[in-house]
């Protein structure tokens, strides 16, 4: 089992300032009270997704974000088997002992502010590649074809 990227706080080096716009951000959407509650959220969301996600979104992805997002975006070894939205928020929330609803407030929170990084298209591109149910988590609605 992959751990979430935790580093004690005697370890960590200042944000740099794209980084701590980006959270700035995410703060601010997620009504966090301060930037290292938004880290974590952060740190969190993007983890999980790095699990997720693999070949060129990932690439694409991590070369729009700053630095250290895209660090700890690309630390993570991508499972085999892409989970759903539900069993993404799901998988998160155990892995915290956080409730389903803060999970999902939280990757909300923060796959917003990583979609004004990546823009529609590469979203549309990552959306296309993870299965069902991340839509809503980036902000978007769940369009299903119709039988």
């Amino acid at each position: 089992m992959i751990t979430d990227v935790r580093v004690p706080a005697e370890h960590q080096q200042p944000y740099s300032t794209a980084y701590e716009q980006m959270l700035e951000k995410v703060r601010y959407e997620g009504a966090y009270p301060t930037l290292g509650k938004a880290d974590e959220a952060v740190r969190l969301a993007l983890a999980g997704l790095g699990r997720q996600l693999t070949g060129d979104e990932r690439v694409d992805l991590a070369g729009c974000l700053p630095l250290e997002a895209a660090r700890v975006l690309t630390l993570q070894i991508p499972d085999p088997h892409p989970l759903t939205g539900w069993a993404f928020v799901k998988d998160l929330a155990a892995r915290t002992g956080a409730s389903l609803a803060t999970t999902r407030w939280d990757t909300g929170s923060v796959f917003s502010v990583v979609s004004a990084h990546a823009g529609p298209d590469l979203i549309t591109r990552i959306l296309d590649q993870l299965p069902a149910g991340y839509a809503l988590l980036f902000g978007r609605a769940e369009l299903t074809q119709a039988a």
